[in-house]
């Protein structure tokens, strides 16, 4: 197999499946609609991009070498997934409300990922795999990476886009927002234990 479709192959498993920026992107779909949910999945796309340079230009060694930085960024990514499913369990469910919700934003997104143990992994493993500490490789995986990323993460915003329809009653977004609160804790529970 070619080497950039492998590294192709790699971006899609990790990007599509599931996890918690992709559960967010879910849920933003389905209340602010994909246009607006494409902020968050645009700075998802950045913040990893810019997280895999970085753990290629050495940022791993440093957690290595630090390990209370590691162990602060990983309770970090903990609090924050909890803090998300706080924040989708205490949602109304409105979607018309009168006090809209903004849409995640891009730095949100962003910071998503720095907070988010699966790009951690994502970006290590990649890195270790497919560059060998060749910076030539580093930036064709991540240019590679990032359209694969953005769509990825772009698909579960439409398929929350999509699902908005049917989600027309607040009852029906509020169980939706609760099963998504529930991964995000299930997320978090793993990462602690």
């Amino acid at each position: 197999m070619n080497l950039s479709l492998s590294m192709a192959a790699f971006a899609l498993a990790a990007s599509i499946s599931p996890g918690p920026v992709n559960v967010v992107a879910l849920a933003s779909g389905a209340r602010h609609g994909l246009r607006a949910s494409l902020w968050h999945v645009a700075g998802a796309t950045l913040g990893f991009c810019l997280l895999l340079v970085l753990v290629g230009l050495g940022v791993h060694e440093l957690l290595l070498s630090w390990p209370l930085l590691a162990v602060a960024l990983h309770w970090g990514g903990v609090a924050f997934l909890l803090y998300m499913a706080w924040k989708l369990a205490r949602d109304a469910g409105q979607l018309d409300d009168t006090h809209p919700h903004r849409a995640p934003s891009a730095w949100h997104g962003a910071a998503m990922q720095w907070l988010n143990p699966k790009a951690w992994l994502a970006a290590v493993a990649g890195v270790g795999t497919y560059t060998g500490g060749e910076q030539s490789l580093l930036w064709l995986f991540t240019w590679i990476y990032g359209p694969i990323c953005f769509i990825s993460v772009a698909c579960w915003a439409w398929a929350g886009s999509v699902i908005r329809q049917y989600l027309l009653d607040s009852r029906y977004i509020r169980r939706l927002n609760w099963g998504l609160a529930v991964l995000l804790i299930a997320s978090a529970m793993y990462l602690a234990i």
